[in-house]
């Protein structure tokens, strides 16, 4: 089939005849319309930027995470120029953007993250599933977000021995999909929050089904109760000060233990859950944790329909919610850099901007693996988000007719962007740093006094 070049409708403003297939293709304008309404942000005449558009522009702004806001809208536009009568038609510039991305405010990223954000992986999805159920993990990290006084206020700073750190950051904690990487719940806090109470509140999108993976600084006797209450079942590492007393021992090693709330006033009332321990260590000596007792806890209690070894090699994809993280600040935020807004407002209504870009990759990503009969991890992100940013322009500039041809270029394109098997290898978790000789940045560096006269007229010649 020859690529056509699409023809303009009779669409009266410049705004209404952007398309965005790559993104409304996983975040339908309906989506989009009915969040605005929801919101209550819908604007009350058209403008350059309505309240749909500036939605698709912050997604934007997350997949194109090197570009300036300027040039990220100048990205999203350029295959309509090129068609546009007015081929000089100016697009909004970064003072519209930043004017029209806080009226629209956090609220209305937030519900449309919620309404997109669900489980991709289908029953014949690869490494989706253990024991018929489906593989969730949760975890958390911190971002850095601008140093200006109102994000210091809201979200703080760390404090160590040796002075605060150098940008203020938010507490994230996230629920991710481990066959498909996809993120389908966060919440957000001041960064001296604990995980554990934000790891409760995503309590939200567990269901029965799903089998949670839980790293041991989320375990709580609330989080397991509530996992079982909706339904789903958990397997996590069992924290060091949990001595839980054998009540009794399975054919496999393992045992049967109640655990316990940590109020005494609560384990008086009777308030226990049954659970099964299992332990083991690593005979190579080359792996972390070589000869040392490891043990996982679990709700499954079956040990033959759920052996113990297979429970403890899943435990180990609980580190595919670790390549999530590495994905979305490494290789699409660009870590090096704070988040772009200087408000609190902004931050929250970014990262959920950012998810949503990440979640659209991935949903990409996974329908090229199903197509191809592949395991989602077998792809490649980083080429995965080079090839929708460039497809970008494509779509703005084909013909609808063009389109389920571009779709199935498209996703053999992401489909050959295969890594390789991943490799038996470890890296210690070590730091590499640089001593910087320069003293540390204060208070009183942030507005120094500045020149009173040109350089010129400060030059005197001795």
């Amino acid at each position: 089939m020859h690529f056509t070049t699409r023809t303009l409708g009779v669409e009266p403003r410049f705004c209404q005849a952007i398309t965005m297939e790559t993104i409304t293709r996983v975040v339908p304008l309906a989506t989009i319309a009915a969040v605005v309404e929801e919101a209550g942000v819908r604007e009350r005449r058209v403008r350059k930027l309505t309240a749909g558009l500036t939605m698709l522009v912050l997604i934007g702004m997350a997949l194109y995470s090197h570009l300036s806001m300027q040039a990220v809208m100048q990205k999203l536009v350029r295959g309509l120029r090129l068609l546009w009568a007015d081929w000089e038609y100016p697009p909004a510039n970064a003072s519209a953007l930043s004017q029209r991305r806080y009226q629209l405010g956090a609220r209305a990223m937030a519900l449309l993250f919620r309404r997109v954000c669900q489980p991709l992986a289908q029953a014949h999805t690869r490494g989706a599933f253990l024991f018929g159920l489906r593989l969730m993990a949760l975890d958390g990290t911190k971002e850095d977000v601008p140093d200006t006084p109102e994000n210091a206020r809201v979200f703080g700073r760390h404090r160590g021995p040796n002075g605060d750190s150098a940008y203020p950051k938010a507490q994230t904690a996230l629920l991710s999909e481990c066959g498909t990487h996809a993120v389908v719940d966060a919440e957000f806090a001041p960064c001296y929050a604990s995980e554990r109470p934000l790891g409760r509140r995503l309590l939200r999108s567990i269901g029965a089904g799903m089998l949670l993976l839980l790293d041991r600084g989320f375990y709580s006797f609330d989080l397991l109760w509530g996992i079982r209450q909706r339904g789903a079942q958990a397997l996590g590492r069992l924290a060091a000060h949990v001595k839980p007393q054998p009540v009794h021992r399975l054919a496999d090693g393992s045992y049967l233990a109640y655990i316990y709330p940590s109020q005494a006033r609560r384990r008086k009332r009777g308030e226990h859950l049954l659970v099964r321990i299992m332990e083991y260590t690593f005979t190579d000596p080359h792996r972390p944790g070589y000869n040392q007792l490891h043990r996982l806890f679990t709700t499954l209690l079956d040990p033959q329909a759920y052996p113990a070894l297979d429970l403890v090699c899943a435990y180990h994809e609980r580190w595919e919610v670790e390549l999530v993280i590495d994905e979305v600040q490494v290789h699409q935020r660009l870590v090096q850099h704070p988040l772009r807004s200087l408000k609190p407002r902004g931050v929250i209504q970014e990262l959920y901007a950012i998810l949503i870009a990440h979640y659209i990759v991935r949903a990409f990503m996974h329908e090229a693996a199903l197509d191809a009969d592949l395991d989602p991890d077998r792809l490649s992100f980083v080429g995965a988000v080079r090839i929708l940013q460039d497809a970008l322009i494509e779509f703005q500039l084909a013909a609808p007719a063009c389109h389920p041809a571009l779709w199935t270029r498209l996703l053999h394109d992401l489909a050959r962007e295969r890594l390789p098997a991943r490799r038996q290898r470890i890296n210690p978790r070590v730091v590499k740093r640089t001593v910087i000789r320069f003293p540390r940045k204060r208070a009183e560096h942030v507005h120094p006094p500045q020149p009173s006269c040109p350089f010129r007229e400060a030059v005197a010649l001795i």
